[in-house]
């Protein structure tokens, strides 16, 4: 049996931005041990498996599709930072920030893993990673969210401050089971 070929799966992009710091406040999540951890010339195989973990209900496709060269270059570069938040002594989730340029950092990537659901410590982590942005004093901070992501993520990025600024139309091509099983062998 041929293995069927991926269909394209169409996105309502949403593009966000602040240009305050959030005044929220939230205490850390209570009954689990967290460390948040930036990680500097991340391995390429444990950003990968972050990645993964992370955006696979997502969607995510681009970085695995990167090469090991080009991965390197994006992840590793001076104007990236990657943070990784572990609970109970294990990966839980991550984001990623871009300082684009002196005026704006871009929250790249966000979220949390399967097995850190439903604990209470997403809009906690997403407030730390949002104070981590604003330690570099853009004059905003800018994301961007879709139709495919987390149903209530818009609502959340709105409720810590960022406003709609644009939307656009676009589509994502899954993986295919070819480009699954060869992710899987780099693991």
């Amino acid at each position: 049996m041929a293995a069927k070929k991926p269909v394209a799966l169409p996105v309502h992009i949403t593009r966000l931005e602040m240009t305050a710091p959030p005044k929220a406040s939230l205490p850390v999540p209570v009954n689990i041990q967290t460390a948040i951890m930036r990680t500097p010339d991340i391995p390429l195989a444990f950003y990968r498996y972050l990645y993964r973990q992370v955006g696979a209900r997502w969607h995510w496709v681009d970085r695995l599709r990167m090469s090991d060269e080009e991965l390197a270059a994006a992840i590793h570069s001076q104007a990236n930072s990657i943070t990784v938040l572990y609970v109970n002594g294990a990966p839980a989730g991550f984001f990623e920030l871009l300082n684009s340029d002196e005026h704006t950092v871009e929250l790249i990537h966000f979220g949390l893993m399967e097995h850190a659901l439903g604990l209470g410590i997403g809009k906690w982590f997403l407030l730390q990673a949002l104070y981590s942005a604003w330690q570099a004093n853009p004059k905003k901070v800018v994301t961007t969210t879709n139709n495919l992501d987390h149903p209530r993520a818009l609502q959340l990025y709105q409720m810590f401050g960022f406003s709609p600024v644009s939307t656009s139309s676009g589509s994502i091509l899954p993986l295919s089971d070819a480009e699954l099983l060869a992710f899987a062998r780099q693991m």
